[in-house]
């Protein structure tokens, strides 16, 4: 029998057609020999649909007619897994209209990405192939993702946050904090954005002003740390959960100005519908074997110290003068699942997908060994509606 795989897009986010173009990827490339997929919209305004078109890039371009053709529904957990019902509810006949037992989130950014859709997923009781609640949120909120990681003994940039409202009430004093805490140029970020959304590069007080401005459009809180100079990027993405996981080849990104930014991300020549794939890259990537491994022991170790599960991809910044390497970021769901840099590693698109769900229901399995409840006489002494001391 055929494992119904629900593949859940889009969200309140401004990566939200980032995430309608690796969900769909992803959609495509489930094995239909296994899996019985459908795909689960969520709108912009948290409303979930299912229905003709959802599952084709075409029918976005035209939003308002593709959810005229479909059904809003609602999941609701039953013993098998999760039904999703008609919204609203028809007076006669059957409302569910779609039934899935695993779900397979491909979103990305704040309100999804961040540990909201998974906390959702956990309510559910259903298996969910991405990182959980804790996982999620410290890979979203990068000054978080740093302490943990500080903790752990591995390499990050010192970095200090401000507050939108005590930038929009002070900024002569923020600008002389950063100055003096910080040497230019700086890199000034959404504190739990990724895709390079809101990302500047200051280098003098003029560019720090509007790189703060801009930042603090996407996010309440933003994020500040030294640049660092002779700058290499790369990516590695790993694979697994707590117990066992295993990193991807090396990529090394193109970036055709100072910072890796949204457009050249997705925008290069157009090709939106490829989503990552269209990133210019070296894959693998062209640095030492020395420094490929050390990559990635770093890479499987943040995904560990953070406890993810399913597959991340983590970022790095190298000082190719000093041979510096930094944890840049971690992302719990990365565009395009990540799945060239393990086509690259000789694991095929599907074949990653079968790994991720695997690691859902075993994740499942495991937290259902755990007890969840604890036999107590607290509530006998409660003899009123209001529960002070016994009295009514």
């Amino acid at each position: 029998m055929k494992t119904k795989v629900a593949v859940l897009f889009g969200g309140k986010s401004v990566e939200h057609e980032v995430s309608i173009i690796s969900a769909l990827q992803a959609y495509h490339a489930l094995d239909r020999e296994k899996y019985e997929p459908i795909a689960v919209y969520l709108s912009k305004e948290n409303g979930w649909y299912v229905g003709e078109g959802i599952d084709k890039i075409e029918s976005y371009k035209n939003m308002k007619a593709c959810l005229a053709n479909a059904t809003r529904v609602m999941p609701i957990a039953t013993a098998d897994g999760v039904a999703l019902q008609r919204v609203p509810q028809k007076k006669f006949g059957n409302n569910t209209v779609a039934t899935f037992e695993v779900a397979l989130p491909v979103v990305h950014g704040t309100n999804v990405e961040d540990g909201t859709l998974m906390g959702m997923l956990e309510m559910l009781g259903v298996p969910y192939a991405a990182c959980d609640v804790t996982s999620s949120a410290l890979g979203m909120d990068k000054f978080a993702m740093k302490a943990v990681l500080k903790m752990a003994g591995l390499p990050v940039l010192d970095a200090a946050t401000y507050r939108g409202r005590a930038w929009a009430a002070d900024s002569a004093a923020i600008l002389k904090e950063i100055e003096t805490r910080f040497t230019y140029p700086v890199i000034v970020k959404p504190v739990n954005l990724g895709s390079s959304v809101g990302i500047s590069l200051a280098h003098d007080r003029d560019s720090l002003q509007n790189a703060m401005d801009n930042a603090c459009t996407f996010a309440d809180r933003v994020l500040v740390e030294t640049a660092v100079q002779n700058l290499r990027e790369i990516n590695c993405a790993v694979l697994g959960d707590a117990d066992e996981a295993i990193p991807s080849v090396c990529e090394r990104p193109v970036s055709a100005g100072e910072i890796l930014d949204f457009k050249q991300k997705y925008l290069q020549g157009g090709k939106t519908a490829e989503g990552m794939t269209s990133l210019k890259r070296v894959c693998p990537a062209d640095i030492p074997d020395e420094l490929a491994a050390r990559v990635q022991d770093l890479a499987v170790k943040t995904f560990k110290a953070l406890g993810c599960c399913g597959v991340s991809r983590i970022d790095f910044l190298n000082n190719t003068e000093t041979d510096e390497l930094y944890v840049n970021e971690i992302n719990t769901i990365p565009g395009s699942l990540a799945f060239y840099l393990w086509e690259a590693s000789d694991l095929a698109f599907p074949a990653l997908l079968d790994r991720m769900i695997d690691l859902a229901f075993k994740r499942k399995r495991d937290r259902e060994a755990l007890n969840f409840s604890f036999e107590s006489n607290i509530l006998d002494g409660f003899g009123g509606a209001k529960g002070a001391k016994g009295k009514a």
